[in-house]
Parts: structure tokens; sequence; C-alpha cells
């Protein structure tokens, strides 16, 4: 059975560093590169990219609304034009750097308020979607599992990896648990690494009350921006790969192939 791991990196801004992503980068499989407009800028895009490059690692854009005030997670509503162009330049910006470094982005994954507000809204997700297969049919789309942005992209015959999330528990309706809880993070890594296994060996998402959901898993996403990252990183992989799991990148899984 294979599995990718895949975490957000290149956010470095005044909400947390990114001292932690060469470290990051020896132990995923998948980079999710914040493209400037949350967090980041050229300079950390461009370490990302070489890192990467050096460790195997496939690159992706991590687009947000231009909101580097609240990190991208805080709502806003934006026209269907406006959210187009988002995407667009961010994914630009992103592929302009890595071709710089004969590398190509490969898929794309938007991030925080963005992310959320699409899982909700099939006509959000649509647009999202849409814009992504246009930029190029081959991109990776890699969105949470049994979101709506699953359902859209599906709709589109879009190249589809669904991921679930390493750090965080999920509500009984299969949706994150809100930040502005107190149980809304996996802190501890021990936890965290029981948490993914059980959800990768039985392809269903374990929910706080202990309900399970079954879904497609192809990707595991581990927050770089936690205090944690590191360590719940290394102890997952190592989980992992100590249960037989193989893993690869978003594009040498199979169902890509």
């Amino acid at each position: 059975m294979e599995i990718n791991i895949n975490c957000d990196l290149g956010e470095k801004s005044k909400h947390h560093s990114d001292k932690h992503d060469p470290d990051l980068l020896e132990i995923v499989n998948s980079a999710n590169v914040a493209c400037g407009y949350h967090a980041g800028d050229e300079e950390t895009m461009t370490k990302v990219i070489r890192i990467s490059k050096k460790n195997g690692v496939s690159i992706g854009a991590h687009p947000s609304f231009n909101d580097p005030e609240n990190f991208g997670r805080e709502r806003m509503n934006l026209s269907s034009a406006e959210i187009k162009k988002l995407i667009i330049n961010q994914y630009e910006i992103l592929q302009k750097l890595a071709s710089n470094q004969g590398e190509n982005v490969t898929h794309i994954k938007p991030h925080g308020a963005l992310n959320n507000m699409a899982c909700e809204d099939l006509e959000l997700s649509l647009i999202l979607a849409k814009v992504i297969k246009d930029i190029n049919k081959d991109l990776i789309y890699l969105v949470p599992t049994g979101s709506k942005m699953q359902e859209a992209a599906r709709s589109l015959d879009m190249n589809i990896a669904c991921e679930i999330f390493a750090d965080r528990n999920y509500e009984d309706d299969g949706n994150l648990v809100s930040r502005k809880k107190s149980n809304a993070l996996i802190t501890d890594p021990k936890i965290a690494q029981n948490h993914v296994l059980k959800m990768v060996q039985s392809q269903s998402l374990n929910c706080h009350s202990g309900k399970q959901i079954p879904c497609e898993i192809d990707s595991v996403c581990i927050h770089g921006d936690n205090e944690s990252s590191l360590a719940t990183a290394r102890s997952i992989k190592e989980n992992l790969v100590k249960n037989g799991l193989e893993l690869k990148t978003l594009t040498e899984l199979k169902k890509f192939k």
C-alpha cells in the first residue's frame, strides 16, 4: 500500500518561523509552497524549491486569499473573476521560480479560509477546480477527502489526490474541528501517529467522537506552522514505514501513472 506525506512550507511570516522547513523537507514527499499572499516571499519560495529538488520532493502551489495580516485564515467573499486571478497569479509566481531551477509545479492545494470555504461550498469548489484544470489539466489537485472540493474535481475528471490531516481532529460531518475550539489540534506526536495509521489502514476518517467515515486517502498533511510539526512528521513517517506503507511523491502514486 502506498501513501504520500505532504506539508505546508515556506510560510515565513510574523505568525511563525520557517526554521524547520529544511528538516521537514527531509521527511515529507510533497511540499505545498506558500506563494506570498498569506506568507512567504520569493526568497522563501526559492529556498523550498531548491531543497525540495535536492531531496526528491514534489512541488505544489499553496494559494491563499491575499491576507498576510491574518495568515489567510479569515474568510473573504470574492467574485469568481477575483478567485481565478488569485489562483493563476500565485501559481505563475511559483512556477516561474521553479522553472529557474529546472523544476515544475505539479500540484495545487488551496490554503486556509479559501480551502475551508471551498470544502463546504460546491459553487466555489467548481470555480477553483475549473481554473486549476485550465492552468494545466495534468496538475494534481490536492483536496480534503470527502469534501465538496473532491466532488467538484471529480465532476471535471481531474487528477485528484485526497488528503487527511495528521494534526487535526474531525467533527462527525467530516469537517475539521474549528481552530477556535480547544480540541482542534493534535500536538502529541504519539497520538498523531496512531490517528494517521488507523485512518490510512481503514481508509476512513477518525472523528473526535469515535465515529468513522469511509473515504479515499492518498496523502497525509502535516501543518508546517505548528510547534510540534517536526516531531509529528518524524513520528508519522517512521510509523507508516514500520507498518509496511510505501511513501511516494504525489506524482509517483500509481493512480497518476
